[in-house]
């Protein structure tokens, strides 16, 4: 397999993995007869940063492991990918949170079923806001995305012990999670939201609603702003 195309698959497993186990933390957690129902938001939140973690470990091997379209955007333009990977490795990216968000239906299918929760089921799948208001929700996510880009730059500044840096980058979606995600599930990733929400729109689930695309926007919008802001911020910087 040749090297860009071995980095663009490695793109689509690295998002599958991060969405099969960070939907899969959600649904664990908010989906009717679960063993982990009603855990709470830090379950989720570290659930979340482990499964940036592992899907790091899985896929950086192969290529950057960027795994969120907001990233590729700002490794860009910071110089550390081609223009030319930014397309195919987002299309790889969203590809992979729609068959991560399939397995997680199928791990959990009859939980969904007996959940009838609308709300619930789509959190499972997408991001939401606590309180919707679409300007204040972007601006929550671009602070994010900003914290996030900034702290993946930064580390490249670090020499780690050998393989803790996806330990690191873990660490650093818990603290975003735990620190800012109350607000709008802190999406701060385009794929993460986008891939999954059409996998919702698409899969037969007993009890579900509307895919809320007049949301869609946001967690798209926001991120890349974020991104282009905290790529910008560094290299003033540095």
């Amino acid at each position: 397999m040749s090297g860009d195309i071995l980095q663009i698959f490695s793109e689509f497993l690295g998002t599958l993995i991060l969405v099969l186990l960070g939907d899969g933390v959600v649904a664990a957690v908010c989906l009717k007869k679960s063993k982990a129902e009603a855990s709470g938001w830090i379950v989720i939140a570290l659930g979340w940063g482990a499964a940036v973690t592992i899907a790091v470990y899985i896929a950086g091997f192969m290529g950057p492991a960027h795994i969120n379209p907001a990233v590729t955007l700002a490794m860009a333009i910071s110089g550390n990918i081609s223009w030319g990977l930014v397309i195919p490795f987002i299309l790889a990216q969203v590809a992979g949170g729609i068959v991560g968000a399939v397995l997680v239906w199928l791990t959990y299918i009859d939980h969904f079923a007996a959940t009838e929760d609308k709300g619930a089921i789509l959190g499972t799948f997408a991001t939401g806001p606590a309180i919707k208001n679409h300007p204040a929700n972007v601006i929550t996510e671009v602070i994010g995305t900003i914290v996030l880009v900034l702290g993946l730059l930064s580390f490249s500044q670090y020499t780690f012990a050998d393989g803790m840096t996806p330990v690191v980058v873990g660490l650093l979606i818990v603290s975003i999670g735990l620190s800012l995600g109350g607000a709008t599930g802190y999406a701060i990733n385009p794929a993460r939201d986008l891939g999954p929400r059409i996998a919702h729109q698409f899969l037969p689930i007993k009890n579900k609603g509307n895919s809320d695309w007049g949301y869609s926007w946001v967690p798209i919008v926001g991120p890349m702003i974020g991104a282009v802001i905290g790529a910008l911020l560094f290299l003033v910087m540095t």
